[in-house]
């Protein structure tokens, strides 16, 4: 079973009930990355932007994930993780058996709802997110690949050179027709209980891997994530502005957040795109990324992947710190990055238990009488 590595940028969108498509034109590359959807898994240690649209108003009957993303007031943090299904639960294993190809699975309607829905089913999470991959859209603008159980990702003819750019066309939809189809179905199995996510790779993520021909551990391009702040600034940051202005102008009251791997010097910046939420990876002290951000933007984290090894007392010791760094606005609690191989589903489904358990109330009662500032 392939991952992608760290790379880039990534961008995830919240929808409440109805669905909504978005697009954009502009001289850039990849422009036309005009994505309709709802939230989904990335295969990425990366989570990539996502736009979902949903014509959606504010109401006491959105998901607390949706909530907790505007900054409303919640009982307690929602909680979902990034990049589930298939690192971990041995029910997707048994259907990856079934139909081997991932590009089948990631690609087919039926698969995707019923992988997407798999975490849903056992955990109950407050978002279920879509099961895709950042490279979906990459044949829809003429960049064939295949994706093979060792290597990962193979692109067989990178870019490299203004004449292999020159190849590329604006994005058939079309051929997309199962992102949106299966975002919309989604929406309908969860219904309110639960905010559907969506997602695609940021462009720079998008051309790393078109250059690079696939996964690499040493990039001849940086990664969002190991960009030089100010080289971020110039090659990464104006295409991310670009996709939630456009999204923002179609569908307002949809939440996006904004995940880099290793986005500790880019808090700051991050926030100036103007997403709704930043997710912090797990080396970014909790408290210290709240203090940076300000109490006027969400966050979304941020639990080491590692942590999910260790005895169950251990992980509801490092929900209790990770949640009271965070505050009781506008948290939504995830890991720092990525369900790893091999994870306890017993463990996951602790972690799921362990965030239904808080009551946001109940601390503030709890911690006036001097008792311990966090109660589960």
């Amino acid at each position: 079973m392939y991952s992608c590595p760290n790379l880039c940028d990534s961008l995830i969108v919240s929808v409440r009930s109805s669905y909504c498509g978005v697009g954009w034109r502009s001289s850039s590359l990849f422009t036309p990355l005009n994505f309709a959807i709802s939230n989904g898994p990335a295969s990425s240690q990366k989570q990539s932007p996502k736009f979902i649209s949903a014509h959606a108003s504010a109401s006491s009957s959105d998901p607390l994930l949706v909530k907790a993303a505007r900054g409303e007031p919640v009982n307690r943090p929602p909680a979902w993780m990034m990049r589930q299904a298939g690192r971990y639960m041995a029910v997707y294993r048994k259907l990856a058996e079934k139909y081997p190809s991932f590009r089948e699975r990631s690609e087919t309607t039926d698969l995707i709802v019923q992988i997407s829905l798999q975490p849903w089913e056992a955990f109950r999470p407050d978002g279920v997110i879509i099961f895709s991959d950042i490279l979906t859209p990459l044949p829809a603008f003429g960049v064939p690949f295949d994706i093979e159980d060792v290597r990962g990702p193979v692109i067989q003819s990178p870019i490299r050179s203004e004449e292999d750019l020159k190849a590329l066309h604006p994005i058939d939809l079309e051929k997309l027709q199962f992102v949106g189809d299966s975002l919309k179905i989604l929406r309908k199995e969860v219904g309110e209980q639960a905010a559907v996510l969506g997602f695609v790779g940021a462009p720079w993520t998008i051309a790393t891997y078109i250059v690079e021909g696939g996964t690499t551990r040493t990039y001849l391009i940086h990664g969002g994530g190991q960009l030089p702040p100010h080289m971020w600034e110039m090659w990464s940051k104006p295409y991310i502005d670009e996709i939630v202005r456009t999204v923002k102008q179609k569908c307002p009251q949809t939440p996006l957040v904004l995940y880099i791997n290793g986005n500790g010097g880019f808090l700051e910046r991050m926030k100036g795109t103007g997403v709704d939420v930043i997710g912090l990876d797990w080396t970014v002290d909790m408290a210290d990324g709240r203090k940076r951000l300000g109490s006027d933007i969400s966050i979304q984290g941020n639990v080491d992947p590692a942590c999910l090894f260790s005895p169950l007392p251990a992980i509801t010791d490092e929900i209790k710190r990770v949640i009271s760094s965070a505050g009781t606005k506008g948290h939504i609690l995830n890991l720092g990055h990525g369900v790893l191989v091999g994870t306890p589903e017993d463990a996951v489904a602790h972690f799921f238990d362990v965030a239904r358990s808080f009551d946001y109330d109940s601390r503030v009662e709890n911690h006036a009488a001097g008792e311990p500032n966090l109660v589960a």
